[in-house]
C-alpha cells in the first residue's frame, strides 16, 4: 500500500510526518515500519515519525515514535514541525492545541518561529552519566520525558555518542535523554544530546528545555529569564516563566512531500 508523507525538521532534528486523520492508515504503525521509514540509507531518513491523528473532539494527536520504533512521550522539535504541518496542510490556526502522550501542548507562531508551551518541569535530584571510563554528575529533569543534564568543560569530552551513555538504572530503568552542556556566556549555553531511541541528534527540544531549567537553577536566575541554547542544528530560545511554564521558541521547516510504500 502506498501512502503520503511529509519530511520536516526543527533545528535539524528531522521527522517523517504521516497524515492519518481518521487513524485508518497507520493505526497499526509497527516498530519495523518506523525503522524502515527512518533508515537514512534504505528509507526516507529521520530521527523519528510523527503520525497526525484527529480525535473525536476535533483535536489533533501527535503520535510520536523514536527512530528505533519505540513510543515517545513527547518531542519538542517535533511539535513545532507538527504545528507547521497542521497549519499549512490541514488549515489549523494559531494559537493551536495539540494532544500528546504528555498532555496537551499549546503552540503559537511569530513569523518563522514557533513557541510551544512545554508545561511544568519536574526537577529531581542529582544522578550521574558516563561515556566509556569518564563520568559526570547530572541533574534529573522531566519535560514529560526523562533527561539527565551534565555540565562539562568541553563538548568534545563526551566523544562520539554512538551508544547510550551509562546511567543509573534505578533512576532511569527505561532509558534517558542525556544532555552535555557548556557555558558560552550569560544565559547562553551550548549542548550535545544522545536521545533515547534515536542516538545523537542535531537537536532536542525537550532537552534544551531541561538544560535551560538546570542552568537557571544553577545561576539562581529569576523566572522569566530568557536562555539561549545552541544545538548543532541551530538555536532555541527557552524561558521558564513566573507561573512555572517552560516556553520553547524555534524554527520549523517542511522540506519535502511524497508518497512511499515503506
Amino acid at each position: 500500500m502506498s501512502y503520503a508523507y511529509l519530511k520536516g525538521h526543527g533545528t535539524e532534528n528531522d521527522f517523517v510526518v504521516l497524515p492519518d486523520a481518521d487513524g485508518s492508515v497507520h493505526g497499526d504503525l509497527s516498530p519495523e515500519r518506523v525503522r524502515a521509514l527512518c533508515d537514512r540509507r534504505a528509507g526516507i531518513g529521520a530521527d523519528g515519525v510523527l503520525r497526525a491523528v484527529r480525535r473525536d473532539d476535533g483535536r489533533w494527536f501527535m503520535d510520536y515514535r523514536n527512530g528505533d520504533g519505540s513510543v515517545g512521550e513527547m518531542c519538542g522539535n517535533g511539535i513545532r514541525v507538527f504545528a507547521r504541518y497542521l497549519h499549512e496542510r490541514e488549515g489549523e490556526g494559531f494559537p493551536m492545541e495539540i494532544e500528546t502522550r504528555s498532555g496537551v501542548k499549546a503552540v503559537q507562531r511569530s513569523g518563522e518561529d514557533f513557541t510551544a508551551d512545554m508545561g511544568v518541569p519536574e526537577v529531581f535530584g542529582e544522578t550521574s552519566v558516563s561515556v566509556g571510563e569518564r563520568a559526570w554528575p547530572a541533574r534529573h529533569v522531566s519535560m514529560g520525558n526523562p533527561h539527565a543534564v551534565a555540565f562539562v568543560d568541553d563538548l568534545a569530552e563526551a566523544g562520539r555518542l554512538l551508544e547510550p551513555p551509562g546511567r543509573d538504572l534505578s533512576v532511569f530503568p527505561d532509558g534517558v535523554n542525556v544532555e552535555f552542556v557548556v557555558r558560552c556566556g550569560e544565559h547562553h549555553v551550548a549542548m550535545r544530546v544522545h536521545e533515547r531511541g534515536a542516538g545523537e541528534t542535531r537537536s532536542c527540544g525537550t532537552g534544551a528545555c531541561a538544560v535551560a531549567v538546570v542552568a537557571a537553577l544553577a545561576d539562581d536566575a529569576p523566572r522569566g529569564t530568557a536562555y539561549r541554547v545552541d544545538v548543532p542544528g541551530g538555536t532555541l530560545g527557552i524561558v521558564w516563566t513566573e507561573d512555572d511554564r517552560v516556553l520553547m521558541t524555534g524554527p520549523a521547516e517542511i522540506v519535502a512531500v511524497g508518497v512511499t510504500d515503506l
